[in-house]
């Protein structure tokens, strides 16, 4: 039985990815595991001898790699599907899904093949990411809090997305090292998974985000709908931004929070990286803060001043929790959702 990519999705059974590990890694369907077919090493040789002799030498030698690790497979898939029914899918839905699919149901297996294959899914992500949507973008300075007030956003059933949680970077130099990010492509596919799941006769909430979120890049067609979203600009005096800076920074390693100081050198000047240097070995975290604050505060105005927007909604968090300032969205998106995407 063959399906379309986003129904495969949403039928429950367990996703095989039977291309190489290095496809894999790019990019896949949320949720899939890795079967490979082939090895890195062994596509190659592969796809190099059907070039320089032909598809049959080809298939010849595909069937000398993976004779030896059929039985693997089988135990490998009862793994994956004790139920012995599950999705497959290759790059084009071809020869590799094909001779995967005819192995596992010989095996005994209900296998659904997804028509197209990974490129029909990479198809409808890049449609959902072309598509328009009900955004409500929240912008401000750095240190106001706006992911806790995402979070607390989606905690009281709000659609948000989150889009430094779906790079898994902070989205500034100041991110915690060690975090290993997804890659553009993969960024993608987790980002559109999400909008599938949506509804979008209601608002979905999001970040006022760059193109570049650590090394991660931002759909252009999906940048610029959020750049055109009705912006709401969260506010909190620069106090109480430091305190919430120096909670983060004080998460993490003192070699680390160097290290962040450092990839802004070049911005802060010589002499406040520094004078940062000494304040973490002081442990004046509070001194530090400053000096990135000044930075991004600055960076924040000047981008501000490029894209000229006028904020639909300035909301001050001044002395606020994120329970608070989600609660006031809250009540004033409702209040003004006739209007707001009319």
């Amino acid at each position: 039985m063959a399906e379309n990519p986003s129904k495969i999705l949403f039928n429950g059974l367990p996703i095989i990815d039977v291309r190489s590990p290095s496809e894999f890694e790019k990019g896949h369907v949320l949720g899939a595991q890795s079967l490979p077919l082939f090895s890195d090493e062994e596509r190659h040789e592969v796809g190099l001898l059907y070039k320089t002799k032909g598809q049959e030498e080809a298939i010849k030698l595909g069937l000398d790699f993976v004779g030896p690790k059929m039985s693997s497979f089988i135990d490998q898939a009862n793994e994956i599907a004790p139920d012995r029914a599950l999705n497959i899918y290759c790059w084009r839905g071809g020869m590799r899904s094909g001779s995967m699919s005819w192995l596992l149901k010989t095996a005994g297996f209900n296998v659904n093949t997804i028509v197209g294959g990974y490129k029909a899914w990479r198809n409808e992500v890049m449609s959902l990411l072309e598509a328009e949507y009900p955004l409500l973008t929240i912008g401000g300075f750095t240190g106001v809090g706006k992911t806790d007030l995402l979070d607390e956003l989606k905690k009281n059933g709000q659609q948000v997305i989150d889009l430094e949680g779906i790079a898994n970077h902070r989205g500034s130099a100041f991110s915690p090292s060690g975090r290993k990010q997804p890659s553009s492509e993969e960024f993608e596919n987790r980002l559109a998974h999400q909008l599938l799941n949506f509804d979008t006769s209601e608002p979905i909430w999001i970040e006022d985000e760059s193109k570049l979120i650590g090394h991660v890049y931002l759909n252009m067609n999906f940048h610029q709908s959020v750049k055109q979203a009705p912006l709401i600009i969260v506010n909190r005096p620069k106090e109480e931004r430091i305190q919430i800076l120096c909670a983060l920074y004080g998460e993490g390693e003192i070699g680390d929070l160097k290290h962040s100081f450092k990839k802004i050198e070049k911005r802060i000047g010589g002499q406040y990286l520094i004078a940062a240097y000494q304040y973490i070995d002081e442990g004046n975290l509070e001194a530090a803060a400053r000096i990135a604050v000044r930075y991004y505060d600055k960076a924040y105005m000047n981008s501000m001043g490029k894209v000229k927007r006028t904020p639909i909604l300035t909301l001050s968090l001044k002395d606020k929790t994120p329970e608070e300032g989600a609660e006031i969205l809250i009540t004033w998106m409702k209040e003004n959702k006739s209007s707001l995407f009319a």
